[in-house]
């Protein structure tokens, strides 16, 4: 079901495009990641979805009304939009319980399942003052669910975290829309964090959307190189160097993504690719090792710890995982 739908947004700030002609449409209980470079337009778009900034051109809709602008209405923001930015602030010298308690709108019972989820029980007694950074963000994001909005936008908001507090943080976001069906929408400075938290993945450059598509197919099947190399690493080959791989149908001229993981270590028997183990690197789930095949260079990642620099290895690449851009 549409939840929401941005129409033809334009918008420039400072004489500069922010945003250019941009069209979408977000689903009842989607999780979305935007991603992309700074200044690509990712907190533009999230702040004209909730109603925080005025579009020059087009039109948002949630649920088929309007979102109105900062210009159309006498203070900003939408009811059932929730906005967190890691610029946030809470109000100082009160006690957690206070601060959540102006803002709950929940039924009794809803609020405690709340505040396990987010672990926060322990600190209702404490003054605003008294919390960790960490703290004051679980507090933030408690106190705007608390209004239980009907989408929540997060514009990199766990940008400073450490991984671990990081991965727990969009854990228990993923938890509570799932059970309450919020729409989520995510921008992050970091997409390879989004791949394993999103249902879909929106990718932005120079202001416009340059990908969209689940993140499976965002990452096997890039639109280009910017794209591929926003959500990890790759090879960039020549139909000529994967001529050389024994890859025939290829467009000649053409330039080609394959992931490294592309490259499967296999044995003699079922590899169509021989090389020698240049170098490798541990990255805790396995090694990245550089191989040269024919005087090319490919990057592959392997499980196997016997694989020492100049050894040989037998590689298998499926043509599926060829990628044209």
């Amino acid at each position: 079901m549409e939840l929401i739908k941005v129409e033809q947004v334009g918008k420039k700030i400072k004489d500069k495009q922010a945003l250019s002609d941009i069209s979408l449409s977000f689903y009842k209980g989607e999780n979305a990641a935007i991603v992309g470079e700074t200044g690509s337009g990712k907190s533009t778009l999230m702040k004209a979805i909730a109603g925080l900034v005025q579009p020059d051109s087009g039109k948002l809709f949630l649920e088929g009304k309007k979102i109105l602008g900062p210009d159309e209405k006498l203070i900003a923001g939408h009811d059932s939009i929730a906005y967190l930015s890691q610029h946030f602030e809470l109000p100082i010298h009160l006690r957690v319980e206070q601060v959540l308690e102006y803002a709950n709108t929940l039924e009794p019972g809803e609020d405690l399942a709340l505040y396990k989820i987010c672990h926060i029980e322990h600190l209702m007694k404490r003054k605003t003052h008294e919390l960790s950074g960490g703290e004051k963000q679980r507090i933030a994001l408690v106190r705007l669910l608390l209004g239980k909005p009907k989408v929540l936008l997060l514009d990199e908001p766990f940008s400073n975290f450490d991984n671990i507090h990081k991965n727990e943080m969009m854990q228990m976001v993923q938890e509570i829309a799932y059970r309450w069906e919020i729409t989520c929408i995510m921008v992050s400075h970091a997409p390879k964090d989004v791949l394993s938290w999103s249902d879909r993945i929106i990718v932005m450059k120079d202001s416009e959307i340059v990908d969209d598509g689940t993140p499976e197919k965002v990452y096997r099947a890039p639109k280009n190189q910017y794209v591929a190399g926003l959500l990890g690493d790759y090879n960039l080959l020549s139909s000529e160097e994967l001529y050389k791989l024994g890859v025939s149908t290829i467009q000649p001229g053409a330039q080609y993504i394959v992931r490294p993981e592309a490259f499967h270590v296999t044995l003699p028997e079922t590899a169509n690719i021989k090389g020698k183990v240049l170098n490798r690197h541990f990255l805790g789930f396995g090694y990245q090792l550089l191989v040269e095949v024919n005087a090319i260079l490919i990057r592959t990642f392997t499980q196997y710890q016997y694989l020492q620099k100049g050894n040989t290895v037998h590689l298998q690449l499926a043509e599926g995982d060829i990628v044209a851009i």
